[in-house]
């Protein structure tokens, strides 16, 4: 069709100049509009065949006709096809700048059919510059356009770069179903082209998600269509992608074969590119006007041989090939020059590159340092408020006051709770997070699970159901409390979202090779369920349902980040399948190693500490507190009372330094974060003169990072703060019990 579209338009260009009234022809609107689109149609052609120069130029005369005339239409495609050209030849803000151009004159015309071209060659820009989501809103723009015009055709290709996009984003599903939906589309429209694209794209996606026959398959179909079509561009990314699927499948000599026609078709195709993307295009195009001017001399060679002037034309073929061999040696000589100067720049932007590495590790110190300083900001007041809410609690309230304190000491709880998720996302994020394998019962430790949330689900009229594969063993080694924390949020989830319903959780054998078995993990309920929409940042930070729902239910939106975070330290991956109104499953996947040994089992009994410590003789026995938090002061002196335990109080470092050298004391109570110098400066000052001293830090920063610091410094041991009264009092009583044994004379 465009062949017989430049015939067309070419014989009425070659009628119009061949009659008399020439110059008035030449003028002539119908005929400048015909010359107009005569260029444009050269110039697609052009680009197809790779002659980039060649297309430019032809824009161009066509861009100067088309201001003459004052025709905005084809202004507005004859920018288009420039930024569709600048997108080609690697210079994405000249594409910007054309589309820009072409876009403005579009939208005054209201030429929706060209405007959504404009709208998708822009995506393709935005794709160039790997900016996934403005490339997303633009080919939104270019999709409504497109169904507004019912393009058809144009919206099956455009659901293919709309489906490349998403692939990129790890977006798989979403990918997957806009794939489908072109590929129906092709089919009905009879589009070889874009059926095979969009069949070797959704090969790609069965292939990340583990599908390799299914992925072989569909890249044979687009292999097949795109052979019978001869389109080679098409063919070189299948190639690679059936490569990978192969070597997925260890099937090495066919992964080997398909890689070696890839890096054939591939080197081909490049050669003709690159030809094309040279800057000296003058050069080359002189080059081939003097091959045409050989190709002459050669037939008139031919000729002269029988007219005995066969020197005068060696003489000329002499000259000419010296020219071509000049032309050549100029030709080497830029591209030298270019390639210093690339040279020059990749190693401008390496510089550029590290740079910009040490600022991302200078923030992500300082955010660091930011939430070790917050958290323990937080923290402190946060044990003046689950401190005095415990005492107030435990000194026979009015009836009527009760439910308040209950209600302040769950805040308080929360809050902490919000605070910890936090500290835990960002050492996700920083890797700070080591694995602690260890041989365990898995059975067994869900089945505890299960019972420890037992009574929340009978709260909310939910039966849990339990299922372990009969013929997967039990006992395993890996991080037993990780697990544990995902299996608790998980389920957690589930309860809180379910009235009157069930919970299943299941667990299942997926896979087994030398003793490593890859477990899955599901944990159903038919509750509320999650909207499509929702589903694809469930496992963001701060995501949750809706604000209706955050209201409604409570949670900081930060469990599920959690998971996902944790599953991928076990080198594991989640997913989710979720239906309105019908409930949610949430699975996930791990490698799990099996063993013969089993978990040794701890006993742990609930002991009375406070009763314990009534026993012993604590009359002569001394504690110094160090704390310059006056609440802080009252709230720990306040349970040293209760516990029938006599202290001292210091504000600073430097007093309590002096305070232990001029008394005795048995044990100290000390602060970190203090005026003047901090506890741990304090600590190593006290063990210059005594080794033997119990000293405590009561901390309220993450003990994790700073436990190394504790060592150096001299604790003998750490008291979170706000620290649980069960631990403070066990804690007390060992020390107590240390220095309680009698002296030897």
């Amino acid at each position: 069709m465009a062949l017989i579209n430049k015939t067309v338009l070419l014989l009425i260009m070659l009628f119009a100049l061949s009659s008399p009234s020439q110059n008035s022809v030449i003028e002539d609107p119908e005929l400048q509009q015909n010359t107009i689109n005569y260029h444009i149609v050269e110039a697609q052609d052009a680009i197809d065949e790779y002659k980039y120069f060649e297309a430019q130029q032809k824009l161009d005369d066509a861009l100067d006709l088309a201001n003459k005339i004052d025709n905005k239409k084809s202004i507005g495609i004859i920018h288009a096809t420039k930024g569709l050209l600048a997108l080609i030849i690697e210079k994405p803000e000249e594409a910007i700048k054309s589309l820009n151009k072409a876009i403005e004159v579009q939208r005054i015309i209201n030429d929706n059919e060209n405007l959504g071209n404009s709208y998708k060659t822009f995506g393709d820009v935005y794709m160039s510059k790997k900016n996934y989501y403005l490339a997303l809103d633009s080919y939104t723009a270019a999709k409504s356009k497109f169904q507004e015009e019912d393009m058809k055709d144009r919206l099956a290709d455009l659901l293919i770069n709309e489906g490349k996009t998403y692939t990129l984003l790890k977006n798989n599903r979403k990918a997957r179903a806009l794939f489908e939906q072109s590929i129906a589309l092709s089919k009905k429209l009879d589009l070889p082209k874009t059926l095979s694209t969009g069949l070797i794209n959704q090969a790609q996606v069965y292939h990340d998600l583990g599908d390799h026959d299914k992925a072989l398959t569909l890249a044979t179909e687009g292999i097949a269509i795109a052979k019978a079509h001869s389109f080679y561009e098409i063919l070189d990314e299948a190639y690679l992608i059936v490569s990978h699927i192969y070597d997925a499948k260890e099937n090495y000599k066919n992964s080997n074969d398909y890689l070696k026609a890839y890096i054939n078709l591939s080197d081909s195709i490049a050669a003709i590119k690159r030809a094309n993307l040279s800057p000296d295009m003058q050069v080359k195009f002189l080059m081939d006007d003097q091959r045409e001017s050989i190709k002459k001399q050669a037939k008139d060679l031919k000729k002269a041989k029988d007219d005995k002037e066969l020197s005068t034309l060696i003489s000329i073929l002499s000259v000419a090939l010296i020219t071509i061999l000049s032309l050549l040696t100029l030709s080497l000589y830029k591209n030298n020059n270019i390639r210093l100067k690339t040279n020059n720049m990749l190693h401008k932007k390496n510089g550029e590159l590290i740079i910009a590495k040490e600022k991302a590790e200078l923030a992500s110190k300082t955010k660091a340092n930011f939430l070790s300083t917050v958290t323990h900001e937080l923290r402190t007041p946060l044990y003046a408020v689950t401190g005095l809410s415990n005492m107030l609690l435990d000194e026979d309230p009015k009836p009527e006051q009760i439910q308040h304190l209950k209600s302040l000491k769950f805040s308080g709880e929360y809050l902490l709770t919000f605070i910890n998720d936090i500290l835990q996302i960002n050492k996700i994020e920083a890797n700070k997070v080591d694995i602690e394998p260890e041989p365990f019962n898995l059975k067994k430790k869900i089945k505890n699970i299960v019972l420890a949330l037992n009574n929340s689900a009978l709260d909310n009229g939910i039966k849990i159901h339990f299922e372990y594969d009969t013929d997967l063993p039990e006992n395993f080694i890996a991080d037993q409390l990780k697990i544990s924390q995902i299996l608790i949020n998980l389920i957690g989830n589930a309860i809180k979202f379910t009235k009157d319903g069930d919970i299943w959780i299941r667990i299942y054998k997926i896979n087994e090779e030398n003793g490593i078995y890859t477990l899955r993990f599901e944990v159903e309920d038919n509750g509320i369920g999650i909207t499509q929409e929702k589903q694809e940042h469930m496992f963001e930070s701060f995501s949750q349902g809706s604000i209706q729902i955050n209201r409604k239910y409570g949670g900081t939106g930060l469990g599920l980040s959690i998971v996902k975070g944790l599953i991928d330290i076990l080198k594991g991956k989640i997913y989710l399948k979720s239906e309105l109104d019908k409930g949610s499953t949430f699975y996930f996947e791990i490698p799990l190693e099996y063993t013969k040994e089993k978990e040794k089992e701890a006993i742990e009994k609930k002991t009375n500490y406070l009763k314990k410590v009534e026993e012993l003789d604590l009359n002569n026995f001394k504690i110094l507190v160090v704390e310059d938090n006056k609440i802080n002061q009252m709230i720990t002196k306040k349970i040293l009372t209760k516990m029938q335990l006599s202290c001292e109080v210091v504000d600073n470092g430097e007093e309590a330094v002096d305070m232990i050298k001029n008394n005795k004391y048995d044990i100290i109570l000390m602060d970190i974060h203090m005026p003047g110098i901090s506890g741990i400066e304090a600590t190593k000052i006290i063990r210059t003169f005594d080794k033997e001293l119990t000293i405590f830090a009561l901390t309220a920063v993450t003990i994790e990072d700073k436990m190394q610091e504790f060592d150096e410094a001299g604790f003998t041991d750490i008291i979170p703060k706000p620290f649980k009264q069960e631990e403070f009092e066990k804690k007390l009583f060992n020390a107590l019990t240390n220095n309680n044994k009698p002296e030897t004379v």
